[in-house]
């Protein structure tokens, strides 16, 4: 069944608000997925890159890290630990270095996701529980998606919650389940894409990177998924600047969109926005199939 949320903040003065909006809006929805909950959070740039790491033993992984790791890439690094995840901060130019040195110096460290402004938080547990770990109300920021799982394709672990990122500041949550998945994942794999899972979001997720990285925009890419992916689907993606939602065909996965001159919003269900501002003016309408619905800033 599952539950995903997004928000786009068009009004700058909402940014604060970010992490404690979008908590709210999946913890509404908690009872769509028992298994496990993640959010990613789009801050604001800096002059650091930033990795969000995982490990099943923070306090074994995580000690000592920062030095081990600017004396493999000789840079600058600082590591803020928040439960079993950890954000790595380093300069832009060393990101690549620094998440393979990583694995190298740590091999039971799992990357959730890198980029100049993402971070992404998922566990095992109800969506409350994973917010409440990671402190994800006091987040800030300008945009973000979140997910409830319950678990059809994969097991119930935390590298199988959603969001799933398989490139720079992009990633994404699904409800729904495709039938080609594997034949996708070989010809992303042909093409260099690695996976960390049998998961088919994480191959939707894939297929998008490869897209994007081609060269085209995240509208593009999303028009993509209609003729490529099959399948029932309705994808909420995020991107360094942008937001992007799109529903197969037949559009069997519930879903509703607002849109007021402060924000977009996507929840699974109405329930997911109610408590937002300005909501009982907002346009609300349900997205469209095979329609492809996004924003950038």
């Amino acid at each position: 069944m599952c539950g995903i949320v997004g928000l786009f903040l068009k009004d700058k003065s909402l940014e604060p608000q970010l992490g404690a909006m979008l908590s709210e809006m999946l913890i509404s929805l908690s009872d769509r997925g028992p298994d496990s909950a993640g959010i990613a959070i789009y801050g604001a740039p800096s002059n650091e890159a930033k990795i969000t790491i995982q490990s099943a033993k923070p306090e074994r992984d995580f000690r000592g890290l920062d030095a081990e790791l600017a004396k493999a890439i000789g840079a600058p690094v600082s590591i803020a630990a928040k439960s079993t995840h950890a954000v790595v901060r380093t300069m832009p130019a060393k990101i690549d270095e620094a998440r393979e040195a990583i694995q190298t110096l740590r091999p039971d460290i799992r990357i959730m996701g890198a980029g100049d402004v993402v971070e992404i938080y998922k566990e095992v547990g109800l969506p409350e529980a994973v917010v409440d770990r990671f402190g994800v109300r006091e987040m800030t920021g300008t945009h973000g998606i979140g997910h409830t799982r319950m678990a059809t394709e994969s097991a119930v672990t935390t590298m199988g919650a959603h969001p799933f990122s398989t490139g720079a500041d992009q990633c994404l949550v699904h409800n729904g389940s495709l039938s080609n998945h594997n034949n996708v994942r070989r010809e992303l794999i042909r093409e260099g894409m690695t996976f960390e899972t049998e998961n088919d979001t994480e191959v939707a997720a894939a297929y998008l990177s490869s897209q994007m990285a081609h060269g085209k925009n995240l509208g593009e890419a999303l028009e993509g998924t209609l003729s490529d992916l099959d399948g029932f689907f309705t994808f909420v993606v995020g991107t360094k600047n942008g937001f992007g939602v799109v529903r197969d065909p037949i559009a069997c996965k519930p879903a509703v969109m607002a849109e007021t001159d402060q924000y977009v919003a996507f929840g699974s269900e109405y329930r997911a926005l109610t408590k937002l501002p300005g909501i009982d003016n907002a346009k609300v309408w349900e997205p469209e199939p095979a329609t492809v619905y996004f924003w950038e800033h």
